[in-house]
């Protein structure tokens, strides 16, 4: 199974602004969503704590949608697909996009090696510095 690369585009134009490369032998998901405890932390409005999930399988990649805004792949609502590269997961019908990417690692993507800690509960740090999609609204109560 190839790594992984999710890259968090920016909103209106075609290029990244941030990328996470995960290795082929990881044995758990990746975890997506706006919850500090997720791999990938997306901050905004319509994302929900724990909106979706990436896990390994024998044909590559399956994406899991939880979000109560849906998850979309390649513009079609999902709530189980496949991934290819260069596949396009939208986080809610307005929301942020990410691109995946399969066998390929970006130099400056950050690189998640098995048995990484997860992610600390302080974001206080990370929030100075992230973009806010829909501006820094109060999280909901959504699943």
């Amino acid at each position: 199974m190839p790594a992984i690369t999710i890259s968090l585009m920016h909103p209106t134009q075609p290029i990244a602004m941030h990328s996470w490369t995960f290795e082929p032998d990881r044995d758990e998901p990746i975890r997506i969503g706006r919850s500090h405890d997720n791999d990938i932390v997306v901050y905004s409005s319509v994302v929900s704590r724990h909106h979706a999930e990436l896990w390994p399988s024998e044909e590559g990649w399956n994406l899991k949608g939880f979000g109560a805004n849906g998850t979309f792949a390649n513009q079609q609502l999902v709530t189980e697909d496949i991934v290819k590269d260069e596949t396009i997961v939208r986080l809610g019908n307005s929301g942020p996009r990410l691109r995946i990417r399969l066998g390929v690692s970006d130099p400056k993507a950050k690189l998640v090696r098995k048995g990484d800690p997860k992610p600390q509960r302080e974001a206080s740090e990370a929030q100075k510095h992230s973009t806010f999609i829909n501006g820094p609204q109060a999280q909901s109560n959504d699943y």
